[in-house]
């Protein structure tokens, strides 16, 4: 098992300027890797404080490549759905080329019915854009003179520059939530999986496995699963400390996933609205006691000391989010 930070900005203006997130955030990397943690993550958002301060995640974790040497930096993750497969290809590439091969790749199908709104996209084609989109850019990385008809895109002939550090691509990841056809898909396929769980999780990685093994990949497939941590020697102190922060990022995604209360629905989103509205639910003594998050002792520089070199080998990885 590894262990890894993720950097989900629950901010805006009103909150902290751009600069001082930033600064923030890339100093915490940098201590982080110092510290034993394996990877840094972030996310693609837009337009609100439940992660609008990272609309590109590889800006950020190409200023990261250049405070780390050794960590590996995750798309956690970009959004094929909002993008030109030959934008993501570039950027991935890039900066792959960048932090000399550090990069993981996490792809996404987007879930805020806003974002969609506002890129005039429609909801109802998430999924047939995200799985053409994941086609065309694994073709671009991995293909000289790549064509390829599409649905949304089409290219003929197309050498997408620069080629990946790492051959053939950079690892792809497939975050999931809770639409089992997800998990299925990304284990068919033989990618990795970027899990986000907002309830019970066991089963849908079994999904995952299940799917992987009858694909007939080989081992088990690995998965990488987040989780809201906050570590201090006194475990009453450590749930006094972590409320807020918790609670301003659970009001910043209420807030975003808004439309899923208020009527919207759609094929590609089973059951989104009631799961939206189990959120409004969650608090931190809740989470804690179902998993959803790790608070209490030990000391986070103990963790770092004694717990992560047992865990210190290829096996899949635990990421602990940092706001």
């Amino acid at each position: 098992m590894q262990f890894g930070v993720q950097f989900f900005p629950a901010v805006d203006h009103t909150d902290k300027s751009a600069a001082e997130y930033y600064a923030q955030s890339l100093a915490i990397a940098e201590e982080a890797e110092e510290l034993g943690f394996q990877h840094v993550r972030t996310v693609e958002h837009y337009f609100t404080r439940y992660g609008g301060y990272s609309p590109n995640p590889i800006v950020f974790l190409a200023a990261a490549s250049q405070r780390t040497k050794t960590m590996r930096l995750v798309t956690g993750a970009v959004l094929p759905v909002f993008n030109h497969p030959f934008k993501l290809a570039g950027e991935i590439a890039m900066l792959d080329g960048i932090s000399g091969g550090r990069l993981d790749v996490g792809l996404a199908r987007a879930f805020l019915p806003h974002e969609f709104r506002r890129f005039g996209i429609s909801v109802d084609e998430s999924q047939a854009r995200f799985r053409e989109g994941l086609e065309q850019i694994e073709l671009l990385l991995t293909q000289e003179n790549a064509t390829h008809r599409g649905r949304f895109h089409s290219f003929e002939d197309v050498t997408s520059l620069p080629r990946p550090t790492q051959r053939p691509r950079p690892k792809f990841y497939i975050a999931a939530t809770q639409t089992p056809e997800s998990f299925e898909f990304a284990g068919s396929k033989g990618h990795s999986l970027m899990a986000i769980p907002i309830g019970p999780i066991g089963p849908l990685i079994e999904l995952y496995r299940k799917a992987w093994r009858e694909a007939g990949h080989p081992g088990n497939g690995e998965v990488m699963v987040a989780f809201h941590m906050f570590c201090h020697e006194d475990a009453r102190l450590a749930r006094e400390i972590a409320r807020q922060p918790f609670e301003e990022y659970f009001r910043a995604l209420n807030e975003a996933v808004g439309d899923w209360t208020r009527g919207t629905t759609s094929k590609d989103y089973r059951d989104y609205d009631k799961s939206m509205r189990r959120l409004r639910s969650f608090t931190l003594d809740g989470q804690i006691e179902s998993g959803g998050a790790w608070v209490g002792t030990p000391e986070e520089r103990l963790f770092a000391a004694e717990v992560i070199p047992h865990f210190a080998d290829n096996t899949p990885y635990a990421m602990a989010r940092a706001r």
